[in-house]
C-alpha cells in the first residue's frame, strides 16, 4: 500500500469517528457526569471495537472479491454513496444541539468502561459498513499482512486517540461551551470532507 492509502483510510476514520453516533453519545454523557478516567476507558474500548470490526471487514471482504469479483465494483460505488450519505447527514443535523448530558452518577471503573465501550461499538452496525466501504476502494486486494497489520494498528490509536480528546474537554465544562458554539460550521466543514471522500471512493 502507499503512504497516500495508509493517510486516507485513516483521515476517512478519523472523520467518522468525529461524526455524531451512539459512541460520541456515550462519551459526552461519561465525560461529564463520570469524569475523565471513565470516559478514557470507553475510549480505549472503542478503538478495540472499531479494529476488530475493521479486523472482519478485511478477512471477509478479501476473499469474497476473489469469489465474486463483480461484487467489488457494486460495493465500491455502494460505500461510496455510503460515505457521502454520512457526510450529507452532518450537515443535515449541523444546527441540532449537542446530546444532554445525565445527571451525575457515581463513576465506574476502568475495566467496566472498557468493556462499555467495547460492546457499544460492536453493537453499532455503522462501523461494519463503513470499513467495508472504505476498504474496498482504498486497501488494495495486493495488500500485504503487514500492510493490513499497519491499518488495524492505525484504526486503534486514531479512534482511542480522538475519543480520549472528547474525554478530556467535556470533562471539562469551558470546552463544551465553545463547541456548542462552533458545531454547526465544524460538522459542516467535516461533512464536506467526507462527501468528497465518498466521491474519490466511488470514481477512481
Amino acid at each position: 500500500m502507499s503512504l497516500a492509502a495508509f493517510i486516507g483510510v485513516a483521515i476517512a476514520h478519523l472523520l467518522a469517528a468525529i461524526s455524531p453516533g451512539p459512541s460520541f453519545v456515550l462519551q459526552i454523557r461519561t465525560a461529564v457526569s463520570e469524569g475523565f478516567r471513565p470516559a478514557a476507558g470507553l475510549a480505549l474500548g472503542f478503538g478495540i471495537g472499531a479494529m476488530l470490526w475493521a479486523a472482519a471487514a478485511l478477512l471477509g471482504l478479501a476473499l469474497l472479491f476473489q469469489i465474486v469479483p463483480p461484487l467489488f465494483v457494486v460495493l465500491k460505488i455502494g460505500g461510496g454513496l455510503f460515505l457521502l450519505w454520512l457526510g450529507v447527514q452532518m450537515w443535515r443535523h449541523a444546527s441540532e444541539p449537542l446530546p444532554t448530558a445525565l445527571p451525575n452518577q457515581p463513576p465506574r471503573g476502568m475495566w467496566s468502561a472498557i468493556r462499555l465501550g467495547t460492546l457499544a461499538q460492536l453493537a453499532n452496525p455503522k462501523p461494519a459498513i463503513f470499513f467495508g466501504a472504505v476498504f474496498v476502494g482504498l486497501v488494495p486486494l495486493t495488500a500485504t499482512l503487514g500492510d493490513k497489520a499497519i491499518v488495524l494498528f492505525n484504526i486503534l490509536w486514531v479512534e482511542v486517540a480522538w475519543y480520549l480528546i472528547t474525554a478530556r474537554l467535556f470533562s471539562l465544562p469551558g470546552p463544551r461551551a465553545v463547541y456548542t458554539r462552533a458545531k454547526g460550521w465544524l460538522d459542516r466543514g467535516m461533512g464536506t470532507i467526507l462527501g468528497a471522500l465518498g466521491v474519490r471512493v466511488a470514481l477512481t
